[in-house]
């Protein structure tokens, strides 16, 4: 580790370089350094992710961890972290800092801190880096990652759930199908309140590694789905999170320009109860549900899918009915 920091001009040749581990994620080696010119992170790829059931993935989707942060960093500078340097024989590389004026929104949201506000300025950002990367050539060639995220996402997510879910799996296989096919953004694959903190100028994105030039939907369902979920761990704040929910859509709707919203928002539709019942029966579950609030997201979720709504507004209504009845 000291090779890398002193090849970067982060630390002098003599200089002592400690890593502390940092706590969070699945995927990755993550380590905070301190050294006499500040503190920074670093972040290696790990081949077997820390999940109960196998689950291995390729290392180099490192490098479009990277290429991500870079280009998000130019569209929305502030909202990513710098990345400050890579080392290519360790798969990893090294970003600054986040200190402690940034809170997790995974922690807030679950310590009861539920504020559509901030669900509002993530939706934005999210719709922004969509609509700067829209139908981009260049991006398209450059993050043609399509064996990474069936690897990393659709198999583990959604595949599996079909597995696991055989009555459902045609309609499960056939949202893979769909997602699979649709390249029209730069997604970044992990949108979720974990891999977001929140700071003095809005929120900042983590945990690009799953970046793929694909299906914008999969970005948008992904981090709704959380609304969902906490709901169901925490129904005395169904109505903020439902607002929370509302918020995201509108925000990022309003930057949708590359294709019809009705066409966008269907596809968001078919995948949300999947990703559902994914985060349940899929190989990365959600901690912090309980067995009969498992079996409750279960149920709901398998009567989605089988309804098959294809507007947001219609699965939110349900969603919080079912939980307040």
């Amino acid at each position: 580790m000291r090779r890398i920091f002193v090849s970067l001009g982060l630390a002098q040749p003599d200089e002592e370089v400690a890593a502390v581990a940092l706590p969070g994620g699945v995927s990755s080696g993550i380590y905070r350094i301190d050294l006499r010119s500040g503190s920074y992170c670093l972040k290696q790829a790990l081949p077997k992710l820390k999940v109960a059931k196998e689950w291995n993935v390729p290392v180099e989707r490192v490098f479009a961890e990277i290429d991500w942060l870079e280009t998000v960093g130019r569209i929305a500078p502030g909202n990513v972290p710098r990345v400050l340097g890579q080392d290519d024989a360790s798969k990893s590389f090294v970003m600054e800092f986040l200190g402690p004026e940034f809170r997790n929104w995974k922690s807030q949201l679950l310590a009861g801190g539920v504020d559509a506000a901030v669900a509002r300025d993530a939706g934005d950002v999210l719709g922004r880096i969509h609509a700067a990367t829209a139908d981009d050539a260049s991006l398209a060639a450059r993050f043609a990652n399509d064996d990474n995220f069936y690897a990393i996402r659709l198999e583990p997510y959604l595949v599996e759930t079909a597995r696991v879910h055989p009555s459902l799996a045609d309609g499960l296989l056939a949202t893979v199908a769909r997602t699979a096919g649709t390249r029209r953004v730069l997604v970044h694959g992990d949108v979720s309140p974990k891999n977001i903190m929140i700071g003095p100028n809005g929120p900042v994105l983590l945990d690009a590694e799953c970046a793929w030039f694909g299906d914008p939907a999969f970005d948008l369902a992904f981090c709704l789905n959380h609304f969902l979920l906490k709901a169901a761990h925490m129904p005395s704040h169904i109505d903020g999170l439902m607002a929370c929910f509302a918020a995201l859509k509108a925000a990022y709707f309003a930057r949708v320009a590359w294709e019809p919203i009705d066409e966008l928002e269907g596809r968001v539709a078919r995948l949300l109860p999947g990703l559902t019942l994914a985060r349940v029966d899929g190989k990365s579950p959600v901690e912090y549900l309980g067995e009969a609030q498992r079996e409750l997201v279960r149920t709901l979720a398998a009567r989605l899918l089988w309804d098959a709504p294809v507007s947001l507004d219609v699965i939110a209504a349900f969603w919080a009915w079912e939980l307040g009845s």
